[in-house]
């Protein structure tokens, strides 16, 4: 599983994931169980280097035989203008952060998604937040996309008005769930089988409840480095819940996080390396868009 965070306040947008990966087999009849975790898997992409555009993912970490991390660096080269695919180019001033997510919801979803798990009965979820700047945009942008069990896909949809600020997670909510919103997510659920409350009742519940309980953590005006603190922050309180409740940690790994801001671009603040950098001379131009790398 996973926990990605996109944080957005006045100055920027914060991404932030784990690197945890779980593989599942069948354990019983007709059950599903987590029989390895890997701690090394890449959930966190600039989509086109030299531009301000981010994407995080969560759920299912492959389609056929390539990995979210490989199909993503193969929709990068589309975008770079490396394949024969010139309409999928994107130039400085030529696009919007909606037709980006566009784009990834046609290349995933489209192209292999659906011809990958057509015949499966229940489909792996899987969802994706594009984040970042349209050309001239004083405001960055969010858009989600959400694959679910039935082989629907849900957006893209704009995950908040252009003005607005706020957090969103996805993946493993539970501990953030409880600390920002002050309940569980089974919570309304629970309340509904064992009270046999109505929809329209628990909805009406919920609106009395949340602006009482919930913690307002992100201010719009709050500072760029302390909005990237407070995402490694949640993404590492999840790794910790998961590491102490019972059954496989499923959350864990090296953090990785970027800031896209509106003169910075895309920068990388903590991302993790199969290889050394002082040996793979080939790779050093990315120190010009990695000025301070950690992780």
């Amino acid at each position: 599983m996973t926990i990605a965070i996109s944080l957005k306040i006045n100055d920027g947008i914060v991404l932030a994931t784990d690197s945890a990966t779980s593989v599942m087999a069948q354990t019983a009849p007709n059950q599903l169980g987590v029989v390895n975790v890997y701690s090394n898997a890449n959930k966190l992409f600039n989509l086109r280097k030299g531009l301000p555009i981010g994407i995080i993912t969560w759920g299912v970490g492959s389609i056929g035989l390539s990995s979210i991390s490989t199909l993503m660096k193969d929709l990068r080269d589309r975008f770079s203008g490396a394949t024969s695919l010139v309409d999928w180019t994107l130039e400085k001033d030529n696009y919007t952060i909606e037709q980006v997510a566009n784009r990834v919801k046609e290349f995933i979803f489209d192209e292999l998604y659906v011809k990958e798990f057509q015949k499966f009965p229940q489909k792996p979820p899987l969802g994706f937040v594009i984040a970042g700047y349209s050309p001239g945009a004083a405001m960055p942008e969010e858009f989600q996309i959400d694959m679910d069990v039935n082989g629907h896909c849900i957006g893209p949809r704009r995950l908040r008005a252009a003005n607005d600020c706020g957090v969103s997670w996805s993946g493993e909510p539970e501990a953030i769930n409880r600390l920002l919103a002050g309940y569980s997510p089974q919570l309304w659920p629970i309340l509904k089988n064992s009270l046999n409350l109505a929809d329209a009742n628990l909805v009406g519940l919920k609106s009395q409840i949340d602006p009482q309980l919930q913690v307002p953590l992100v201010f719009p005006a709050m500072p760029l480095q302390d909005a990237i603190d407070l995402a490694e922050f949640l993404v590492q309180l999840t790794i910790s819940f998961s590491r102490f409740k019972p059954g496989a940690p499923t959350v864990g790994g090296p953090i990785e996080l970027a800031a896209i801001s509106k003169h910075e671009g895309f920068r990388w603040i903590k991302r993790k390396y199969y290889f050394d950098r002082d040996i793979n001379p080939d790779i050093s131009f990315t120190r010009t868009f990695d000025p301070t790398p950690s992780g």
